[in-house]
């Protein structure tokens, strides 16, 4: 089982930009696709962006342009730089190990515990 921690959360307010880190407990992203999910109040988890092992990159609609999903080098920490923050990117925000099938991220049970994003309008 690998181990998943998101850092970096917080109050931000709108327009402004917040860096989320997730930090797993070996080179995961090495062999695996990677991804953030975010669950606002009320609403279902949803697929924010997902890095496969090569560094294709793939994003949600609504975050396209500015969100960048990115991994250090060692392949051990999976970033998620998030500017022009809108409050509708409230939500907490979780990390994800997964595979990939042709073009479709499928989330596997490796979850971290997540991070809040608030940001004010």
């Amino acid at each position: 089982q690998v181990q998943l921690v998101e850092s970096g959360g917080g109050l931000v307010q709108a327009g402004g930009s917040l860096k989320l880190s997730c930090a797993a407990s070996g080179s995961v992203a090495k062999y695996n696709p990677m991804a953030w999910y975010r669950q606002a109040p009320g609403k279902e988890r949803e697929l924010v962006a997902y890095i496969t092992i090569g560094g294709r990159t793939k994003y949600e609609e609504s975050v396209r342009g500015r969100f960048v999903i990115s991994t250090d080098s060692a392949k051990t920490t999976v970033y998620l730089q998030m500017n022009s923050l809108q409050a509708e990117d409230t939500a907490i925000y979780y990390c994800n190990v997964g595979i990939l099938r042709i073009t479709t991220y499928v989330p596997t049970e490796n979850w971290g515990r997540g991070t809040q994003i608030t940001v004010s309008s």
